[in-house]
């Protein structure tokens, strides 16, 4: 299962977006997608599934405060992080019990295992902030085992 994880597009989808999750069978959006249109063009790619930021109405329709589903039989969490602060890997680990942590927030890309948990910011992939790059990841479970990466939208 290949499922595409974006984050903090703050009102805008790159061009790039398209190609980078074309094939993916689901997009998590981890929050600060400012703008009911960036959910649906992504739903042009793939079913979305999406978080509100703290940049986000939380009353939009379509947002939740957090998402814990079950796919390719692992517990995936996903939430912006701005309820924790700015957060790193092992305090998400420790708020969150699942196999699986997607966040955003911070606009700094991360893969980590923390323990048994796959740990992933996808970082931001709107405008461009301070010198951080404009990425996303794709997530893949097989086997009962998750493996991320992350993908540059500007090169």
């Amino acid at each position: 299962m290949r499922i595409g994880l974006i984050s903090d597009t703050h009102g805008l989808l790159r061009p790039e977006v398209h190609g980078a999750l074309e094939g993916v069978e689901l997009i998590l959006h981890a929050g600060d997608v400012c703008g009911d249109t960036i959910l649906d063009e992504l739903r042009l790619i793939a079913p979305v599934h999406a978080v509100y930021g703290n940049c986000d109405d939380p009353w939009t329709p379509g947002l939740s405060r957090q998402l814990d589903l079950v796919l390719g039989g692992l517990r995936v969490h996903v939430s912006h992080g701005h309820e924790l602060g700015r957060p790193k890997p092992a305090q998400l680990a420790a708020a969150y019990d699942a196999d699986v942590i997607v966040y955003g927030h911070t606009h700094v890309p991360v893969i980590e295992r923390v323990g048994a948990t796959l740990v992933v910011n996808p970082g931001s992939a709107g405008p461009r902030r301070f010198s951080l790059p404009a990425t996303l990841a794709i997530l893949t479970i097989a086997d009962g085992h998750a493996e991320a990466a992350l993908v540059d939208l500007v090169t």
